[in-house]
């Protein structure tokens, strides 16, 4: 469906609609008009919920919503909503709904009157500037631009198009930020990293300064009171279609390739090479120098002391390969067994049972 034909009435799409936006098969009436989307137990009469999983069967029967998108499996499953919109991966279908049923707010261009604006900072119509934005000398900001209240760019920052930083993002001189990224609120970019040489005796710690630059790639995503520490002498660099969650450490000189996902709370120790396709769980941690392969896969909670092999999954602390983390595991819980076997042992008859 071409979006000129999209929806029929404001903020609302019709069960037609919806199958038409993800290709689904509609099975019931195709003039149900769906407002929102909503979990099946707690959808009302005008949501879209959707079913991919049997274990979420017993919600259906009872659900309330308009329609609902279920896989094929499910899709004469006992009650729930008439209107059914059948797809292969329900899920992914919400994508093409929700933006639809939930447009971001339009782009109002202007620059508030208690933004403060360096000299020869220059963008391109379309932008919006909120109140109390900061934004130093020679600052440059692309076409559709939204700066949040109260952020600060540092001189000789670059932003590109279409990117939207959120209230109390922070960016350091010289960062750079690509098209279509978004930075949600309290993001800091381009820190000094943490890089001491240490004093003999009573000398105190020198501190080793930070030269090089932030940068930050196209349709890159970093979560709300993330930090990603400038270089010391090369760049720090987010590659292309990366999406870093929130609270996560990225430290000086690491370079993060394309499409990687990096969740809650991983620390990133300075130097690492995070190759493309990449997925870090959440609170793993990284030491200094490493190289993650292209395609690795470290499990949440891991601390990782090596370089890990494209393609290799791995967790544990320290995080191994997960065949070999499996092993120990096993072992360890074996090894508990015959302690208990062993202290039950010593306990009925004594020292003799040594």
């Amino acid at each position: 469906m071409a979006l000129k034909d999209a929806p029929t009435v404001a903020g609302h799409l019709t069960t037609a609609e919806v199958a038409a936006l993800t290709g689904g098969r509609l099975v019931g009436p195709g003039d149900v008009l769906v407002a929102g989307v909503a979990p099946l137990d707690r959808a009302g009469a005008s949501d879209l919920s959707f079913v991919a999983s049997s274990r979420y069967l017993p919600y259906l029967e009872r659900s309330r919503a308009a329609a609902v998108l279920v896989a094929p499996a499910f899709a004469d499953a006992p009650g729930g909503p008439a209107a059914r919109i059948v797809t292969d991966d329900p899920y992914e279908a919400l994508l093409a709904v929700l933006p639809l049923l939930y447009p971001e707010p339009p782009l109002e261009g202007g620059v508030h009157p208690t933004a403060v604006v360096g000299a020869g900072t220059r963008w391109d119509d379309p932008v919006a500037i909120g109140p109390h934005a900061v934004l130093g000398r020679g600052v440059r900001l692309g076409r559709g631009v939204r700066i949040g209240a109260g952020c600060v760019l540092g001189d000789g920052v670059h932003v590109g198009d279409a990117t939207w930083l959120h209230p109390q993002v922070v960016c350091y001189p010289g960062t750079v930020i690509g098209d279509r990224v978004i930075l949600h609120a309290g993001v800091r970019l381009g820190c000094d990293g943490f890089g001491y040489v240490p004093g003999d005796g009573g000398a105190g710690h020198r501190k080793i300064p930070h030269v090089g630059r932030c940068v930050v790639g196209h349709d890159v995503e970093i979560g709300a009171n993330t930090t990603v520490d400038r270089g010391s002498l090369d760049d720090t660099v987010i590659g292309d279609g990366t999406k870093i969650d929130n609270l996560v450490q990225v430290a000086h000189n690491v370079r993060i390739g394309a499409r990687c996902i990096i969740m809650a709370q991983v620390g990133i120790s300075g130097s690492c090479v995070i190759e493309d396709d990449c997925i870090l769980a959440g609170q793993a941690g990284l030491a200094g120098h490493l190289t993650v392969g292209r395609g690795a896969r470290v499990a949440a909670q891991s601390g990782v002391d090596r370089s890990i092999d494209p393609g290799t999954t791995v967790f544990g602390y320290p995080a191994r390969e997960r065949r070999e983390a499996f092993r120990t595991l096993a072992a360890m819980n074996r090894l508990a067994r015959i302690a208990g076997r062993l202290e039950k042992l010593v306990a009925e008859h004594g020292e003799d049972a040594r």
